[in-house]
């Protein structure tokens, strides 16, 4: 009896969402195990999450699914207790302190290059592109770096950081474009040794450190989808950090993930099975972090481009799938199809952002003019 009051609770509300169960839409759901409807309501999105790696059900479009799913708020209406007890334990305790620094690069970033190389772009630029004029995952990516470099207006010889450099594409791509001189920092030990590989005889030095150890000065500084690992409890201290890097006449492009509303947790399928300890910022928390120590010079907002980059990696990964599969079991595929396509639903449905935005110390001389960059 308990059952059959989850499964209908369930039906209903993804009914509300233009979701039915057994339906012969693409983005309609298929049960293949009854137990899913408890587990649901018992754990929430991660028990969605969890699910679909088991192979509880299917969706032929899981992206379209989650879309719909998020424009009908279908995952604010399943709060378990665990949540509150996963919320409470984001704001009593610092989440991403220093010490756990490196854990996210260990789970996610040293999984294995193999995966990387085979989804991502030929430089390994593992952030949203810029699709604008750009027929190709490469082109898009390229677009990327090149728009970084017309906002942070760099010239030969200027010292760059690269706060989460990752594998190293951005600073070599800028080294031999721009002639800039690059050091980049990461917390995982994979991407700091192939970083080094492929930036070998550039101006490029590669790091393994955490941001809060940085001390000297740089032109420029950029950070390209690591902020999302900072947390709000240390979003004060990492602008300080880069303001104490940043000479006087320099800018700091920030490019990051965001989300509507201030929130001191993410979502918990992500944070167990993907990304430990990251969330999302609002735009009140970074505009409060910034609050008397940079001035934000623009701010720009292309959400839809991630979504077209999402659905690039996943089709990228799916293409490899047989020569991954002896290195990955079928649930890692799962739960990577669940990842990427389920984030790619949730831009698309308005719920992310993706946000570069440009600071200075305290203005610009003569303006900052962003009209002809994009």
């Amino acid at each position: 009896m308990a059952s059959r009051h989850y499964k209908i609770k369930v039906e209903s509300m993804l009914a509300a969402a233009d979701i039915r169960i057994g339906g012969d839409r693409p983005w309609d759901v298929q049960v293949l195990n009854e137990d899913i409807y408890p587990r649901v309501i018992a754990h929430g999105m991660l028990g969605v999450g969890e699910g679909y790696m088991d192979g509880w059900w299917e969706c032929e479009q899981l992206d379209e699914m989650i879309c719909k799913a998020f424009r009908a708020q279908f995952h604010s209406q399943i709060r378990p207790l665990k949540y509150l007890l996963f919320t409470m334990d984001a704001r009593l305790r610092n989440l991403q302190r220093q010490a756990r620094a490196f854990q996210v690069g260990q789970h996610h970033y040293d999984l294995g290059t193999d995966l990387y190389h085979a989804m991502l772009d030929k430089r390994m630029i593992y952030s949203c592109g810029y699709w604008k004029d750009a027929n190709n995952l490469d082109e898009a990516q390229e677009n990327k770096l090149d728009l970084v470099a017309r906002k942070l207006q760099f010239e030969p010889g200027m010292k760059v950081l690269d706060i989460g450099c990752g594998w190293g594409g951005a600073l070599r791509y800028f080294a031999e474009k721009y002639g800039i001189e690059g050091t980049g920092i990461t917390i995982s030990k994979s991407q700091q040794q192939t970083a080094i590989e492929n930036c070998r005889d550039l101006p490029v030095e590669i790091r393994l450190q955490d941001y809060r150890d940085l001390h000297e000065p740089f032109d420029r500084v950029f950070s390209i989808g690591m902020f999302e690992h900072v947390g709000y409890k240390n979003y004060r201290t990492y602008m300080q950090v880069v303001r104490h890097c940043l000479n006087s006449d320099g800018l700091f492009l920030l490019h990051t993930i965001g989300g509507t509303v201030s929130r001191s947790r993410t979502d918990p399928w992500l944070t167990r099975y993907i990304f430990p300890n990251g969330m999302l910022p609002s735009p009140g928390q970074l505009t409060t972090a910034a609050d008397g120590i940079f001035n934000i010079e623009d701010w720009h907002n292309f959400p839809q481009d991630y979504e077209r980059t999402l659905i690039s990696w996943y089709n990228r990964f799916e293409h490899a799938w047989p020569t991954l599969k002896n290195a990955y079991d079928e649930r890692f595929f799962r739960m990577w199809r669940y990842y990427l396509l389920a984030c790619a639903g949730g831009f698309r449905a308005g719920g992310n952002q993706l946000w570069q935005i440009v600071f200075s110390d305290g203005g610009v001389r003569g303006g900052y003019r962003p009209d002809n960059i994009r």
